[in-house]
């Protein structure tokens, strides 16, 4: 089945950009147990950690918010196995007023990842692609990466990536091997720049690279931030500023769920001070027009 958007918008009041599938619902998560564990510390989540994609439908339908939800393919560098993207694509379009599917492809898989990203796109019916650099162990501004953002902005579909602090591996002897300087934003400033129609998401607060996103933000059309991974409790106070002014049309909703509940980010977020105005902007117009919902 292919996944159609059938969102009524009118019938939800924002749109989570950042919700991960951590499991087949057949016992086989995205991470293995020490990576997961690791997470589980990381974040102290109290929802339960791996939710199907109907169990997010639900939920998300109850509240009357929509969710972008996909995994993370990272089985070359981590050698664990990578959830299925078709699987996810096909579940959630039996949820499509709801959920709306991104697929993961292992940018390491050169052609094949190619070849399947166009596939999902154009068999599945996803919607945009999550990559993580520093799980998947990559450099995004590799010129041997190029081929597959020549691909993704020919499909017209954005590209979101983990930028900043990484909670998987947190507190494991050498961070399990992951390297943070992969997921830092400025690497995504020449991906930007030479895919100008690519859309490029900034995922979560850069730490400790922030002042790099928001001048990438600010910069390039064609670079958005999504909030996701912290309560904004703790945002760095000049991406509070730049939220609520000069980039209100470039951040993004997004909790990171089952690591953060959506409801929990929106009334912190609404604790910050950001004028009313903004506030549908930052929970569901940008998402709108990134996403091409209308």
């Amino acid at each position: 089945m292919t996944y159609t958007p059938s969102i009524d918008l009118d019938a939800i009041d924002a749109i989570d950009m950042h919700v991960h599938i951590e499991s087949d619902g057949h016992g086989h998560t995205s991470l293995d147990d020490e990576l997961m564990d690791a997470s589980a510390a990381y974040f102290r989540p109290s929802d339960n950690r791996t939710p199907t994609v109907a169990d997010i439908a639900a939920r998300y339908r109850e509240r009357r918010m929509a969710a972008v939800i996909f995994t993370v393919d990272a089985a070359t560098a981590t050698g664990h196995p990578s959830l299925s993207s078709e699987q996810i694509a096909t579940e959630a379009a039996a949820h499509s007023d709801v959920v709306i599917p991104f697929g993961s492809v292992d940018p390491h898989r050169g052609k094949d990842a190619i070849d399947q990203a166009r596939r999902l796109v154009e068999d599945y019916g996803v919607r945009g692609f999550k990559f993580h650099p520093s799980l998947q162990a990559f450099e995004p501004n590799e010129p041997s990466f190029y081929p597959l953002w020549e691909q993704l902005e020919s499909l017209g579909v954005p590209a979101l990536f983990h930028t900043g602090q990484n909670g998987i591996g947190a507190g494991l002897p050498g961070g399990r091997g992951i390297k943070l300087r992969y997921s830092n934003p400025i690497l995504l400033d020449d991906v930007a720049a030479d895919f100008p129609a690519l859309t490029v998401i900034l995922a979560h607060p850069s730490v400790p690279w922030q002042g790099e996103a928001i001048s990438m933000a600010t910069h390039k059309a064609n670079v958005y931030i999504d909030l996701s991974g912290w309560s904004p409790t703790y945002f760095p106070a000049e991406l509070v500023k730049a939220a609520g002014s000069f980039l209100r049309s470039k951040v993004l909703f997004g909790s990171d769920y089952p690591l953060i509940a959506p409801e929990r980010w929106i009334s912190d977020f609404e604790k910050l001070g950001i004028k009313p105005e903004v506030m549908p902007k930052v929970l569901k117009d940008n998402a709108i027009g990134v996403l091409n919902l209308r």
